[in-house]
This record gives C-alpha cells, sequence and structure tokens, in this order.
C-alpha cells in the first residue's frame, strides 16, 4: 500500500529498547529466534549463553524451522557460526542438540530410562573425572518426558538430583547447557520465570533478557511464566517490569505480557 518497508520504517522511527523490541516482534517466531543467535554468535559481542538458552530451550520442530530460517535470512548454516564461536564439549552438545532428531511426545519406555539414570551415574559420580560423552548422547537424544524420568529415577535410585550432579561434574557453558535442556524439559515456564526475574534484580535491568523472554514468550506460555514468577516471588511480572521500565518501551512489554486484572 504504501511502497515502503514495514521493518525498515520502524527501524527509522523508534530507537532505544523499544526499538529492539519492536523490530524482533514484527519478525514470525522462528525469525526471532535466528535473529537472537545471530545477533549473539556475531554481535558485537559474542553473548555463548544467550545462544546456548535459545538452543537449549526449543522443541525440536521450533529448532528445525529455525535453522532454516537462519540459513534464508542470514546466508549462512547456524551450524557453521556455533562451529567458529565454540568449542570443546560446549559446542558438541549444541552441535548435537541441533542435529539429533528427537520425540516430542509424552511415551516413556521405563526400561530405558533406569538404564540411562544408570549410565549417568557412572559417567559421573561414580567415577574420577566425567565421561561427557554420555551426557550429551543422553541430553540431546532423549524427549523431554524421557529426561523427567530419567531425573525422578536418579533421585529415586541415588538419593541425590540430577541437576545437582550435573553442577558438580560439569562446568561453565556446557555446564548451562545441560542445565537449561533439564529445567525446560521439565518446566519451560519456571526457567523463563527465573532468567526474567534474574534480568530485573539488583541495580540495573538486563533489557536485552528481558526483551528476548518477553517477545518470544508471549504467543507461547506467558500465562504459565507469570503464574510461575508469582509462585516463587510473591509478586506480580508485569508490575516488576512497570517498576523497572518507562516510557513507550514499558508501554509495549505491558501489551505483550499483559497487565494484572
Amino acid at each position: 500500500m504504501y511502497h515502503q518497508d514495514l521493518y525498515h520504517r520502524l527501524a527509522t522511527e523508534l530507537s532505544g529498547n523499544h526499538k529492539n523490541a519492536m523490530l524482533l516482534w514484527v519478525l514470525d517466531p522462528a525469525g526471532r529466534d535466528a535473529t537472537i543467535l545471530n545477533q549473539a554468535l556475531n554481535g558485537d559481542i559474542t553473548d555463548l549463553r544467550t545462544a546456548t538458552e535459545v538452543i537449549c530451550s526449543r522443541t525440536p520442530s521450533q529448532l528445525q524451522i529455525m535453522k532454516q530460517t537462519y540459513r534464508a535470512r542470514f546466508g549462512c548454516y547456524l551450524e557453521h557460526d556455533i562451529t567458529e564461536r565454540t568449542y570443546g564439549d560446549h559446542q558438541k552438545i549444541l552441535l548435537a542438540y541441533l542435529g539429533v532428531p528427537r520425540n516430542e511426545g509424552p511415551e516413556v519406555d521405563p526400561s530405558a530410562v533406569t538404564n540411562d539414570a544408570r549410565e549417568l551415574y557412572r559417567a559421573g559420580e561414580k567415577r574420577v573425572g566425567t565421561d561427557e560423552r554420555a551426557f550429551i548422547r543422553i541430553f540431546t537424544e532423549s524427549s523431554r518426558a524421557h529426561l523427567v524420568s530419567i531425573a525422578n529415577a536418579y533421585q529415586h535410585m541415588y538419593a541425590r538430583s540430577l541437576e545437582k550432579t550435573l553442577k558438580s561434574e560439569t562446568t561453565g557453558n556446557f555446564q548451562f547447557g545441560l542445565l537449561t535442556i533439564l529445567r525446560c524439559a521439565d518446566t519451560p515456564a519456571k526457567y523463563f520465570a527465573k532468567v526474567l526475574h534474574k534480568a530485573m534484580k539488583g541495580l540495573g535491568t538486563s533489557n536485552a533478557a528481558l526483551i528476548r523472554v518477553a517477545v518470544t514468550r508471549t504467543e507461547v506460555d506467558m500465562k504459565y511464566i507469570k503464574a510461575e514468577y508469582h509462585n516463587k516471588y510473591k509478586g506480580s511480572l508485569a508490575e516488576a517490569i512497570h517498576s523497572e521500565t518507562s516510557g513507550n518501551y514499558r508501554t509495549f512489554l505491558l501489551s505483550l505480557v499483559g497487565r494484572d486484572r
């Protein structure tokens, strides 16, 4: 109608955090994830935590569309950029999580669950050092339902949480990837409520994290994130955002998240 590209028009009309949030919002869901990843991997400052969060918190079907969008939008394969920016076990788990097909259904094989829980114990707590290959294989090949069952079986069999084992047996971005996969297998909304709380607590606000979660989860599970936030932090997510932001940026985020009735 107007012979102009809306995206570029918005980029010239807006500024600051409001602009960043709006430009992410006008993309489709896979485009948002692809853009966040491209900025995290190829921006002025490499942000491997953000790249790891986005990859390890998405479902297999979301990852497939996101990889295609990344290639179409930025002219290269996501796996190539990950290989260029990461190394070691962190690189291995990201590439495997992107590449291995996983079931998205609720079906679980109890005997396989027990075997995997036992293998994780042997690969970690039972031995000196850690067999990272076992952790990578099980965490990248298991469905979310299977992984939750493994965590429950691990607790029952060894009287210790799988999360505590990850914290004692692994480090750095590799550990962060494993923890993200495990927490999002169980309750993604609880995971993102924690990300939002961290973004707003203390002095200053991590607007990048606030925008990332608000924009990418609004159409997915924001209702549940708000409930988890309220349960854990005894306050309203909308009120927290209201107190940490201002102006059109505040108005826009609250329109996404939804004000409390």
